[in-house]
């Protein structure tokens, strides 16, 4: 199994910024150097509450290459229907090569409406149809940009070049790859660099219903998942693979290109645990299910009794026997050890820093994570690989 981290930058005591992140380069170095597979950085925009505090995880990412070796650099998300497709498919390539070919790139569609509004009148969640079309087009330039050595779009939102533009340079000899040689008009551009990695990174889509998931499969991306219980959570990684299986004319095995977040707080006890980390993990949850609800949180088929407000069930009981790898490191291996049996999960992307934890209790709980629970799994795999 791989394991990432999942470095959701939160600010709910208004620390510092520079202190912010200094923790948050502390959380990559020590990932780095104890053999992680990867880090994931988020963005999110206008967050002055401090749940999630990281605007661009791509400047992250040019960080964490330079103090870095072998850990492979994500992020979940990009949200790519905030940004000009151009641009960020340039940045992406750019911090491939400065960082040797490590980055995995995550995209995303947005799920705050005051983000998408003020980032992209276009990627106005009101309108989830046209936010899919920008969503798909903004990826397709991304990968002519990345794949073609010249191009051309045109589409609902973006038109590349722009038509009617001439040009003539003494140093730019003209060629019928990008230009009419006649006219001089522009007919195709080029992004500099192109990613190390070819034809690309690869790409991660952040995912929840059937839809998506399907979307992605047939459309040759990873996904990656976060909330829902180990049951709800089968029949969607079946949809992934059935749907990847048939795009791909082969069996393909369940579990493979899917990577999982869960939130996870490792310590000496389970009732430790619970009083370090539990009412912080609560109170992000409010935040995240003020606008999902609990339907994530649920089994299939499982009714919830009825209460005078939507969040009135959401407590550490409930979530705990859900979804929470909160507790000692061998109730943490026995979770992971369900994960990898009813899905074959391959990759796992964890977290500490909930809003309000110190950072010192979450260094703790990372290093019992690497030192008590990740040999564990590891050997579990040997032994597996062993016997076959």
């Amino acid at each position: 199994m791989k394991f990432g981290y999942f470095c959701n930058t939160t600010n709910w005591d208004h620390k510092p910024y520079n202190q912010l992140l200094d923790e948050t380069k502390e959380i990559t170095t020590y990932c780095d150097e104890n053999n992680w597979d990867s880090i994931w950085y988020t963005e999110h925009h206008f967050n002055h509450e401090g749940m999630e505090s990281c605007t661009n995880p791509l400047m992250m990412g040019v960080d964490a290459a330079a103090r870095t070796k072998q850990i492979r650099i994500g992020q979940a998300c990009n949200v790519i229907t905030f940004h000009n497709p151009i641009r960020l498919a340039e940045d992406i390539a750019l911090l491939d090569q400065l960082s040797g070919g490590r980055v995995d790139v995550g995209i995303g569609r947005g799920i705050y409406g005051r983000e998408a509004i003020n980032m992209n009148k276009e990627a106005d969640l009101k309108d989830q149809a046209k936010n899919f079309r920008l969503f798909d087009e903004t990826l397709t330039v991304m990968k002519k940009a990345w794949t073609e050595e010249f191009f051309s779009h045109q589409g609902e939102f973006y038109t590349y070049p722009t038509p009617g533009f001439t040009w003539q340079h003494d140093m730019s000899p003209p060629s019928d790859k990008f230009l009419d040689t006649k006219t001089s008009e522009i007919k195709k551009i080029s992004v500099v660099p192109k990613p190390m990695q070819q034809p690309h990174p690869p790409i991660w889509q952040v995912v929840d219903g059937a839809r998506s998931i399907e979307w992605a499969a047939q459309n040759g991306l990873n996904t990656i998942m976060w909330i829902p219980t180990v049951k709800a959570l089968k029949k969607r990684f079946e949809i992934y693979r059935d749907a990847k299986s048939k795009a791909e004319n082969r069996d393909v095995p369940l579990g493979e290109g899917v990577s999982l977040v869960r939130d996870m707080f490792v310590a000496e006890t389970m009732e430790e645990a619970e009083k370090m980390a539990g009412e912080h993990i609560i109170n992000y949850m409010k935040w995240v299910c003020h606008w999902r609800g609990l339907g994530n949180h649920m089994n299939p088929d499982e009714e919830l009794p009825e209460t005078k407000h939507k969040l009135d069930l959401l407590n550490y009981d409930f979530l705990h026997k859900r979804n929470l790898l909160f507790g000692t490191p061998e109730y943490v291996v026995n979770k992971i050890n369900e994960l990898k049996s009813e899905l074959n999960l391959q990759n796992l992307q964890v977290w500490s820093n909930f809003p309000g934890i110190e950072h010192d209790a979450c260094m703790r709980s990372i290093k019992l994570f690497n030192d008590e629970v990740i040999p564990k799994i590891n050997i579990d795999n040997s032994n597996i690989e062993m016997a076959s």
